[in-house]
């Protein structure tokens, strides 16, 4: 074996393993995404997270009935989900402390059985740590038959300690398509 060929195989080998080293950084920094995306909207406040089921307790919340705040109700399927989904109302007017329902309503509008999982998101992202779920279609996934229609209560309570200067809250859900997952999960019940 000559001296280029022995250079030139040295010189592949090289690139061949810088390559992989890329392909496994890529794919390491691509699984970090979420929970470093998470670790900096905690960090800065950014993003409009909302938290899991609050507990809400009327006897210890004075409603502050001198405000009404709006609350806005957005609606949105990602790409690749084919379901309706909408809310009942566009909004409401509420005063802070008092609970309230929304109703959502999702229909399969495919011929096969779907696992839907709804996403929420609050603007300005300064307002959702007063927003507090006491009921959400979104802690769970949903499964629907092929047409089926479902109406979803979610029930909410916007803090009296929120700035008076929110005088707007929007709250988006996002409906995603999780079917492959929950088959892989289980969750099908029987598929």
């Amino acid at each position: 074996m000559d001296t280029a060929n022995l250079n030139n195989r040295k010189a592949n080998n090289r690139t061949v393993r810088n390559l992989v080293f890329i392909v496994v950084g890529m794919f390491a920094f691509g699984w970090a995404l979420v929970p470093l995306y998470d670790l900096f909207c905690e960090v800065t406040g950014l993003g409009g997270k909302t938290g899991g089921a609050y507990t809400y307790d009327p006897a210890e919340v004075k409603a502050d009935t001198s405000r009404l705040v709006k609350v806005n109700f957005i609606t949105n399927t990602n790409d690749g989900m084919p379901w309706q989904f909408w809310s009942g109302k566009g909004g409401m007017r509420v005063h802070p402390g008092e609970l309230h329902e929304a109703k959502f309503y999702v229909k399969n509008t495919t011929d096969k059985r779907m696992v839907g999982q709804a996403v929420p998101s609050v603007v300005p992202a300064s307002a959702a740590d007063y927003f507090h779920k006491t009921q959400c279609f979104c802690f769970d996934a949903q499964v629907l038959d092929p047409g089926e229609e479902l109406e979803m209560p979610m029930r909410f309570v916007v803090d009296v300690e929120l700035p008076v200067n929110v005088q707007t809250i929007s709250l988006s859900y996002t409906l995603f398509d999780v079917t492959d997952f929950a088959a892989s999960e289980e969750l099908l019940g029987g598929d």
